[in-house]
C-alpha cells in the first residue's frame, strides 16, 4: 500500500479527497496545517483555524485514519505574510494563494509528509494530474479540473515537475455538487460547510484591515482622469522592432496630478489595487470610479469613470526573465521564439487568446483583446488546451 498524506483543511473538498484515496486502497494519513496564530495582527475574535482543525479531526475519526496537526505558522509568516506586506508596500498586489501552494503546501508541508514516509501528498484542489512521455522521460502535466466553475489549476501555476510527481488531486474529476453529495452520504461534518473565503489558511480576513496592522495609514489624494485624456492617444513610432512594439503595448502610463482633478482623499495608496472599485468612498459621480493606477512614492491614486475607461486596458504584459516559470520545462522557449496559448491574469477569468514572445530580458504576453486591470505582482498563467504549462509574475 502506498502511503498518502492528505492536507485536511477542515473543508469538504479535502475531506472527500481523503475518502476517495482510502477507497483507492492507499494508506491515508490526515495532517492539518496550522498556519496562523499571531495575535499581534489580530483579525477578528473568531478563531477559524480552531474550528477548522476540529472539523478535520472529526473527519479523520469518521474515516478511521490517523490525524495530526503541524504548526507551520513561522514559515507561513516569513514566506507569505511578510512577503505580502513588502509587496503591498511597494505598490504591487501579490497573490498569497499561489505562493502558499508553492512555498507552504507543496514545499514545507510536502517535506514533512515525505519525512513521515509518504509516497504522495494529496490536496482538495479541483485540478488533475496527467503523465506523458517526452523523449523517453516521464513528464507530469497539470490539467484543469473537470468542473469549469471550480477549476483551481491557476492556484498551482508555480508548481515544479518534482512537486507534481509527488502530488495527487483526487477530486479533480468531480464537480463541487458531486463532492458535497459524497460528503452527505458519508455524513461528514464538513458536508454542508461553506467554502472558506479570505487568505489561504488565515481565514476570515478583510485585507485592508489586515494591511493596516503593519502598513501605517497615510492620507493622500484621489484624482480622476478623463477618458479623453491625450495620454491615451499616443502614437507608436513607425520604425520599432517587434520587441519595442511589445514594450510599448505593455508599458504602464505614468500619471501626474496635473492630468486630472482631485475627487477625494484616501488613507494610503498601498491599500489599493488596480481595477478596484470598492472602498474609495467618493460620491457624486455619474458612474462608479475604478482605480486605474496607484503611486506609492507620491501616495496618489488615479481613477477613471466606468469599467470601460481606457486607463484600465492594456494589450500586453511583461515578465522578467527570472520570473518566467515552466511547469512543462520541455516546452520552455528560446529567445526569439513565440507560442500561441490561452492565458489568464487572475483566478476565474475566462481564458484569453494570447501569444508568448521570449526575449533575452524576459517574456512578453500579448493578448488578442486588450485586458482590464493587468496588475503588477499578480500571476499570469498560460495553457495549451486544458493543460497549464507555465506562469510568471507580472512586472
Amino acid at each position: 500500500m502506498k502511503r498518502v498524506v492528505v492536507g485536511l483543511s477542515g473543508g469538504v473538498d479535502s475531506s472527500v479527497a481523503a475518502y476517495l484515496l482510502q477507497q483507492q486502497g492507499y494508506e491515508v494519513i490526515g495532517l492539518f496545517m496550522k498556519n496562523w496564530h499571531d495575535d499581534s495582527v489580530t483579525i477578528s475574535n473568531e478563531c477559524p483555524w480552531l474550528e477548522d482543525s476540529n472539523d478535520a479531526l472529526l473527519v479523520a475519526e469518521k474515516l478511521g485514519i490517523p490525524f495530526q496537526t503541524v504548526d507551520l505558522s513561522e514559515e507561513y509568516k516569513e514566506k507569505i505574510v511578510d512577503y505580502m506586506f513588502n509587496e503591498y508596500e511597494k505598490g504591487r498586489t501579490p497573490n498569497p494563494d499561489v505562493l502558499c501552494n508553492r512555498e507552504i503546501k507543496f514545499d514545507v508541508f510536502m517535506k514533512i509528509a515525505l519525512s513521515l514516509g509518504a509516497d504522495f501528498v494529496a490536496t482538495g484542489h479541483y485540478c488533475r494530474k496527467g503523465e506523458i512521455e517526452v523523449k523517453g522521460e516521464k513528464v507530469y502535466q497539470l490539467l484543469a479540473g473537470v468542473d469549469p466553475n471550480k477549476d483551481q489549476s491557476y492556484f498551482l501555476c508555480q508548481l515544479s515537475q518534482e512537486q507534481l510527481a509527488k502530488s495527487l488531486f483526487p477530486i479533480g474529476e468531480l464537480t463541487k455538487p458531486q463532492v458535497r453529495e459524497i460528503a452527505l452520504e458519508l455524513d461528514l461534518v464538513t458536508a454542508e460547510k461553506r467554502d472558506s473565503q479570505g487568505l489561504c489558511f488565515i481565514g476570515k480576513v478583510r485585507l485592508p484591515e489586515f494591511l493596516q496592522q503593519k502598513l501605517q495609514p497615510k492620507e493622500g489624494l484621489i484624482y480622476q482622469i478623463g477618458a479623453d485624456n491625450p495620454v491615451y492617444n499616443l502614437e507608436m513610432a513607425a520604425s520599432l522592432s517587434a520587441e519595442e512594439v511589445l514594450a510599448f503595448e505593455a508599458q504602464k502610463i505614468e500619471y501626474t496630478p496635473s492630468m486630472g482633478k482631485v475627487v477625494g482623499k484616501h488613507q494610503g495608496a498601498h491599500y489599493f489595487t488596480i481595477g478596484q472599485r470598492k472602498g474609495l468612498n467618493v460620491g457624486g459621480t455619474t458612474d462608479p470610479l475604478f482605480i486605474i493606477a496607484t503611486n506609492v512614492e507620491t501616495n496618489s491614486i488615479y481613477t477613471g469613470l466606468t469599467s470601460q475607461h481606457p486607463g484600465l486596458f492594456r494589450k500586453a504584459l511583461f515578465i522578467e526573465k527570472s520570473e518566467v516559470h515552466w511547469i512543462r520545462t520541455d516546452l520552455a522557449m528560446a529567445n526569439g521564439e513565440k507560442m500561441e496559448v490561452m492565458a489568464r491574469i487572475r483566478y476565474r477569468q475566462p481564458l484569453q487568446k494570447a501569444t508568448l514572445h521570449q526575449f533575452e530580458k524576459g517574456m512578453y504576453v500579448s493578448f488578442d483583446e486588450p485586458q482590464s486591470a493587468i496588475t503588477e505582482g499578480q500571476f499570469v498563467a498560460w495553457y495549451l488546451d486544458d493543460e497549464l504549462v507555465g506562469s510568471g509574475v507580472i512586472s
